[in-house]
């Protein structure tokens, strides 16, 4: 295991309420999911060090509820994040999303993306990713109301990236979204791999969505991507959106495109759906 288990940890012990400081101004075009009918609110996931808090949803009457691992974009699980949970618990998942940047620093409070970049997400490591998520998976199934047998995963932006390597590290997951999250990368001691290494041996399908006007993520990677994918058996799809930004579904930015977000959100479903998630 990395150095992440090496000591305790009380660095982030609680969820940041609202939305993160660098995203602010927030976009009038914000969309706002109540909890009727939901349990919702932040829980605590005993990992390997400690604790890291979480935000979870689901349906306030029920039990056996399929699973989704929510990854969080490089702001953390803020209301953008708590509030795609809620999306999905009205849809009858149980909807997790771990703080997974809680040992690094809280970034709900740095107004400067280079600055959260190079201060907190550049110092954390895959394995201790990897390890936070099979600790929420476990969280879930002690929970007494999910069924991991129906365990999805999806993710934003550094979350996406997430979504294809956890697909490989725990092949239990029976399918995956990824929106916009990076490709390749370089091989570094805490960031080993990156999707396009790992395209080959993936087994799980996972629909990747991606914009064709996105700055971050070269087209020519995208492209690479698809053609690994399809020498591989995993089933997987990539979409691109023409002329769609990076961050499409982020309804609280000047980066979101309606049109795109919508039809990716009912791809989710149907992926889901179709690969045995419900």
């Amino acid at each position: 295991m990395g150095n992440f288990t090496r000591r305790k940890f009380i660095i982030v012990t609680t969820l940041a309420a609202g939305f993160a400081a660098c995203v602010q101004p927030i976009s009038s075009q914000v969309i706002n999911t109540d909890t009727s009918g939901l349990v919702a609110g932040e829980v605590k996931i005993s990992v390997e060090d400690g604790e890291i808090p979480a935000y979870r949803a689901m349906p306030a009457t029920g039990n056996n509820f399929p699973v989704v691992l929510v990854v969080q974009e490089i702001f953390g699980v803020h209301e953008h994040l708590q509030d795609i949970c809620r999306r999905l618990a009205k849809l009858g998942y149980l909807a997790i999303a771990p703080e997974l940047y809680a040992r690094q620093g809280d970034v709900s409070q740095i107004s400067d993306v280079q600055e959260i970049i190079s201060q907190v997400v550049s110092k954390v490591p895959d394995d201790q990713v990897m390890s936070d998520l099979d600790a929420t998976v476990a969280w879930a199934d002690n929970s007494g109301k999910a069924n991991i047998d129906n365990l999805g995963i999806t993710g934003f932006c550094w979350g996406g990236r997430i979504v294809w390597l956890y697909a490989v590290h725990n092949p239990q997951v029976k399918a995956g979204v990824a929106w916009y999250g990076r490709l390749v990368g370089e091989s570094t001691p805490l960031t080993p791999q990156h999707p396009l290494d790992i395209a080959a041996e993936l087994q799980v399908p996972i629909l990747g969505l991606y914009g064709g006007s996105d700055d971050l993520i070269p087209q020519e990677t995208v492209e690479q991507m698809r053609q690994a994918l399809q020498a591989g058996n995993s089933g997987s799809e990539i979409i691109v959106y023409p002329d769609t930004p990076h961050g499409f579904l982020a309804d609280y930015r000047p980066t979101y495109r309606k049109e795109a977000a919508e039809d990716g959100w009912k791809r989710l479903q149907a992926w889901f759906k179709q690969h045995g998630v419900a």
